[in-house]
């Protein structure tokens, strides 16, 4: 069997969430340091935004255009010319802090929260993930989660697969061609 070592490649960061590699390089939220990082392959970081509530999800349109979850206000914004313009607003629609996200290949994204304010002492909730069209109008698509979290796209496009961060397991579902969800079952425990 073949033995890999780790070796750290960089540091200097405050606590880094939803890594995405688009376009050559590694993409990473500093969630508490409120920036949005782009990594080289040779470890050269520039801070591409900063923004203010918390970054949080990473993903990308089909023209490239980077789209990035604020946690706090529970908005999502695109960011164009080096601006962060508003993608959608699911602050009535979430209870929680939005958290992390994926994009599809037509520029749908799916978003989980945490379900409440874990962050000031509310009381433990179950979560929904929204599905963010193109156009920027959204929906919840699944509901009852346990911090939906992690969330990946199958290669064939057909299935999404999301950790249950508090229930310890992944949860599987089919996708419709509108980007709905359906056949919730345990994907692994």
């Amino acid at each position: 069997m073949k033995q890999y070592t780790s070796e750290k490649f960089l540091d200097g960061f405050v606590f880094l969430e939803g890594p995405r590699w688009h376009d050559g390089a590694l993409w990473v939220s500093d969630m508490m340091a409120h920036k949005v990082y782009r990594i080289s392959k040779s470890g050269e970081r520039e801070v591409v935004v900063e923004v203010p509530k918390r970054p949080s999800g990473l993903g990308f349109m089909p023209d490239g255009t980077p789209v990035i979850v604020s946690m706090l206000d529970r908005l999502v914004y695109k960011l164009v010319d080096g601006e962060l313009v508003l993608h959608t607003d699911a602050s009535t629609t979430v209870k929680g802090d939005l958290n992390d996200m994926v994009v599809d290949s037509v520029g749908r994204a799916y978003i989980g929260n945490f379900g409440y304010d874990i962050f000031g002492g509310g009381e433990p909730a179950t979560a929904e993930i929204i599905l963010v069209d193109p156009d920027g109008s959204h929906r919840v698509v699944a509901d009852n989660l346990e911090c939906p979290n992690g969330t990946v796209i199958s290669t064939d496009g057909r299935t999404l697969i999301v950790a249950e961060s508090f229930a310890g397991r992944l949860t599987a579902f089919d996708r419709a061609a509108n980007g709905d969800l359906s056949n919730r079952r345990v994907y692994a425990e």
